[in-house]
């Protein structure tokens, strides 16, 4: 029986370390269907299983439906793992398993005594963003321009690598609430988005979808940063709008950075019967130092 058989009858999951080397093999075969390449050799995986990292498996009978692959870091003051890959098969993609992996990653990273966990996303996928930032919790701290150069994968092709680099502090009240359900009602969300203020100015084009107009500082309130609700739409319908939303999502996140503002939530938002995704973006407290810095140019 295939994988796909098996998908339309799974009941649960297993989660566990990999283990065999055909264990090893078969992420490569998921990374592929991801991808389109295979990604960490298979002795590398098990150089990392065996020597602080973690490659771990969510498993549907024998078959491998994803993984999340890791390995220690260090900035020169704190030990944390770095989470290099997730990633789980298309035909498995509507069973919450991203979210199922980075828990069982937490729980396993908490049992080797470390506080966190830090990876880095695109900040144009908003399916990434509801699950990095919304379900889990974590807090996108630092942009990173063009970070991996270019690269062939179906995902990246044609496009500049930037990222947002996010800081998963395992065991923060906050994380708490999110891993365990606790989230803003969607009510809360829409007020708190009409009482914020936009830095990326958006219109519908001729083609249907919203592409970015304008981009703004944040002027010391409250704030939310707009991207597209579904990038691969986007690719496929207008992929001419890709680089101005690349820009400008750079363009915005480098001046609330650069204005110490904290993102700490992603919503998506119905609104005139379109769905819209934002991140919700708080200034630093008032007499911060360096609140009142400018914001670098983009480059």
């Amino acid at each position: 029986m295939g994988a796909t058989g098996v998908s339309s009858g799974v009941r649960d999951f297993r989660f566990r370390r990999l283990e065999k080397p055909e264990e090893f093999r078969q992420l490569l075969e998921v990374h592929r269907a991801v991808w389109g390449d295979e990604g960490v050799p298979a002795p590398l995986q098990r150089a990392l299983q065996d020597n602080g990292g973690l490659v771990l498996g969510a498993f549907a009978d024998i078959y491998l439906a994803g993984f999340a692959l890791s390995f220690l870091g260090w900035d020169g003051t704190t030990l944390y793992h770095y989470s290099h890959i997730t990633a789980v098969r298309p035909e498995y993609q509507n069973h919450h398993l991203g979210f199922r992996l980075k828990s069982f990653q937490r729980d396993e990273v908490l049992k080797l005594g470390l506080p966190e966990i830090r990876w880095t996303f695109d900040p144009l996928q908003s399916r990434n963003a509801w699950l990095n930032v919304r379900l889990l919790g974590g807090v996108p701290d630092r942009y990173l321009i063009h970070y991996y150069g270019q690269m062939p994968d179906t995902l990246n092709r044609d496009m500049e690598t930037d990222r947002l680099r996010l800081r998963w502090e395992l065991s923060t009240a906050h994380v708490e609430e999110r891993v365990a359900g606790t989230f803003p009602t969607a009510e809360e969300d829409l007020a708190r988005w009409n009482r914020s203020v936009p830095i990326i100015e958006t219109e519908v084009g001729e083609k249907g979808l919203r592409r970015p107009t304008t981009v703004a500082e944040p002027s010391g309130s409250p704030a939310h940063l707009e991207i597209p609700f579904d990038l691969a739409t986007v690719r496929e319908h207008e992929p001419e709008a890709l680089r101005q939303w690349r820009h400008a999502v750079r363009d915005g996140f480098r001046a609330a950075f650069d204005m110490l503002y904290r993102v700490d939530d992603f919503v998506v938002i119905l609104k005139d019967h379109e769905r819209r995704s934002f991140y919700f973006l708080s200034p630093p407290p008032t007499g911060t130092p360096g609140s009142a810095a400018p914001a670098a140019p983009s480059v």
